[in-house]
């Protein structure tokens, strides 16, 4: 089973801490959330696992399969399984939803056996039809240019679809419920549940403990000024929809070790 680990992990952007001192364990299988304030280096965290440049790792060491993925470009720690949906998918005229997921598929096949072939048409079609009824969406959307003129709801159900296509061990999903209606919301956590399963960890980092009504993880981690100080189970995202953030700020939370 694989795991996503980091240890002691120290971050800073142009010589400015950011993380100071991270320590998480998500196993494949389990979905963690991750909430906090703005600002405290939620979406730092997620940039720095998935390889960022700007992201300078003072310390520390990540993780994943047992192996540290801090040398590794950002295109191997997705060919190694790691899925990253963005807060602001980019738009790319020119590019057509199902040509940019069918490209991302083969480099991966080709990252993993430099013998391998693409993945055949028909196969592809076949497939991403299936995700897109699973995520009930309009099977035109494969034909549009990526996320160029969509709505926000569609932004982010098109970053879901590419993580049931892609099938990672690992999804880190950074705040993917942000700037979505309720409705939005709801379809789009349940085609995050729909993909949950024992292959499959999640991390989702939100502000909000909406998003957790729909998709219940199995641990909260609260950080604040780039430190994790409390962790519990999903009751704890309850805890802070109704007291807020400032009673870990003024230190009743413990830091996690």
């Amino acid at each position: 089973m694989s795991e996503l680990l980091i240890k002691d992990l120290q971050v800073d952007i142009e010589g400015k801490e950011i993380l100071k001192g991270i320590n998480l364990r998500i196993p494949q299988g389990e979905v963690h959330a991750i909430m906090g304030p703005n600002a405290t280096g939620k979406s730092t965290l997620a940039y720095t696992i998935m390889g960022h440049p700007h992201y300078n790792v003072e310390r520390g060491d990540i993780l994943f399969d047992g192996k540290s993925i801090l040398r590794l470009l950002p295109e191997e720690r997705a060919a190694e399984g790691i899925f990253l949906a963005f807060q602001t998918p980019v738009a790319i005229p020119g590019v057509t939803v199902a040509n940019f997921i069918r490209t991302a598929i083969n480099s991966q096949r080709k990252a993993q056996e430099s013998n391998a072939k693409g993945i055949p048409i028909i196969q592809f079609r076949e497939l991403m039809l299936a995700k897109m009824e699973l995520l009930q969406m309009d099977p035109s959307i494969g034909g549009r240019y990526l996320n160029d003129g969509f709505s926000g709801g569609e932004k982010k159900r098109v970053e879901i679809l590419q993580m049931a296509m892609l099938q990672p061990k690992m999804a880190i999903l950074d705040e993917t419920d942000s700037g979505l209606d309720i409705d939005a919301l709801r379809i789009v956590a349940k085609g995050i549940e729909t993909l949950k399963g024992p292959n499959l960890g999640i991390l989702i980092i939100t502000h909000y403990q909406r998003v957790l009504n729909y998709l219940k993880p199995d641990m909260v981690h609260v950080m604040v000024d780039g430190q994790i100080v409390e962790s519990g189970s999903s009751d704890l995202a309850l805890k802070l929809e109704q007291k807020g953030y400032d009673w870990v700020k003024e230190g009743n939370g413990h830091r996690q070790t």
